[in-house]
């Protein structure tokens, strides 16, 4: 799901810190310390492992699995490019008047 890497990664990023990570994901500080001190993928509670991943998508990095397509191999993280905010387009009016009138 994600490896100690790729959080440690993710977080420089960001540029945050591990209680920053904690904060966000809405677990203890100690919670993220162990996940990044394990080898390999992170070992945990699926529950605390989802609001991790989810923490780094609503930040905007997006976590690349082993085999998913990317320009290099293996796992690693990046961040998705912002999408620029459109501004509301006003509404056509109906036409209930008369042709020309305002």
């Amino acid at each position: 799901m994600i490896t100690a890497s790729q959080m440690r990664a993710g977080r420089a990023l960001l540029g945050i810190d591990q209680q920053t990570l904690a904060d966000r994901a809405g677990v203890s500080l100690p919670t993220i310390q162990r996940m990044e001190a394990s080898s390999g993928n992170v070992r945990g509670v699926v529950d605390t492992l989802t609001k991790v991943v989810a923490a780094f998508e609503a930040a905007g990095v997006e976590l690349i699995g082993e085999n998913m397509p990317s320009i290099g191999q293996g796992r690693g993280v990046r961040l998705r490019e912002r999408q620029p905010v459109k501004a509301p387009q006003p509404m056509p009016s109906q036409g209930r008047g008369k042709k020309g009138s305002v």
